[in-house]
């Protein structure tokens, strides 16, 4: 029985291309800042974006981190989304590592409305915490993948300008986000100060994210990169294959979000199902009334269907189509998933 893997987009293998790309890089101390691929990387993906510079590290965790650190300062305080991924899935990391809190707001699948954030800034006063920096997540994952549309970012760019606040642009998925509308990345990462971008999310590379931005604030970056850790040597080796990935595997993203819109339909089928989002990207978020999520996860893999509890909710699964999911496998997957729950 096949093992159908819908856990994250993060589960890829390199393909057989990627390998070789990988085997054929050239290489040095990128902690010297000696290593050719990942300073061809760095280059390419600063273009993309429209920024001055990138840095290459290994998690998208540490690319929003370096960011967040070099943007704030201790009792500074960041306007986000209650879901975001920086205070939702990195273990704490704002305040544990720069001293800076949250104020967080509710936003319909992730998209922060300009009127609320104006609320949330905090005014100016002793007793207060500064609001230092506003957050945006694109796609946001806890939203079900959603898209913040271009319009929105830039009324909420033009605010962040207005009020003296930085813009940190969570991309970790920013190119379903591009796949899905047809924005060029450089337009959605204009507002931005910062932005991070995964290659190991949705592109099938084995590691590795980006944080853009002017380069007096890429080379703080870097120094903040070092004090994590995160200076990997002969890393050529795993740039090769966001470049790679680049080159290979862009172009064929609209494939998983019609392979992700072919899932939900099935899922929405069965008896009980029911789809708390629409389908933009390649995230699927599924509920089965009077099921937990936690139970069907270990049933569904006994069925060599692998899914994540969402952890929102109890009932909620997410499932994420990429790379090594064919059209063919999601639809193994709805007939294993319809036989569980018959």
């Amino acid at each position: 029985m096949k093992l159908i893997d819908l856990r994250s987009d993060t589960v890829t293998r390199p393909t057989p291309a990627m390998r070789e790309a990988m085997a054929r890089a050239e290489v040095g101390d990128d902690v010297y800042g000696e290593d050719p691929t990942v300073n061809a990387l760095q280059e390419r993906v600063a273009a993309l974006l429209g920024k001055e510079a990138a840095l290459f590290v290994p998690s998208g965790t540490m690319a929003n981190q370096v960011a967040l650190g070099v943007l704030t300062r201790p009792g500074d305080e960041i306007v986000c989304d209650s879901g975001a991924h920086c205070i939702s899935f990195e273990s704490g990391a704002l305040a544990a590592l720069w001293g800076v809190q949250a104020r967080t707001i509710a936003a319909e699948r992730g998209i922060l409305d300009p009127a609320s954030v104006e609320a949330a800034i905090r005014p100016q006063g002793d007793v207060y915490p500064r609001t230092r920096l506003l957050e945006l997540e694109n796609t946001h994952n806890r939203g079900g993948g959603a898209v913040y549309p271009l319009e929105r970012v830039r009324a909420l760019g033009a605010l962040a300008r207005r009020r003296g606040l930085h813009l940190h642009l969570d991309g970790a998925r920013l190119w379903n986000a591009c796949a899905a509308t047809g924005v060029a990345p450089a337009e959605y990462a204009s507002e931005a100060t910062m932005v991070s971008v995964c290659l190991s999310k949705g592109l099938g590379a084995p590691a590795g994210s980006l944080v853009c931005g002017p380069r007096d604030l890429v080379a703080e970056a870097r120094r903040l990169r070092k004090r994590l850790g995160g200076g990997m040597r002969q890393a050529g080796v795993l740039a090769a294959a966001g470049l790679h990935a680049l080159d290979h595997h862009l172009a064929r993203l609209p494939d998983d979000h019609a392979n992700a819109r072919r899932l939900a339909d099935g899922l929405a089928a069965l008896p009980g199902a029911s789809l708390p989002f629409p389908v933009e990207t390649n995230l699927v978020f599924v509920a089965f009334a009077g099921r937990s999520a936690t139970e069907l996860a270990v049933r569904l893999a006994k069925e060599g269907v692998l899914a994540n509890p969402e952890g929102s909710r109890p009932d909620l699964l997410r499932l994420v189509t990429h790379l090594d999911v064919s059209r063919e496998d999601v639809d193994e997957a709805v007939r294993r998933a319809a036989r569980l729950l018959a």
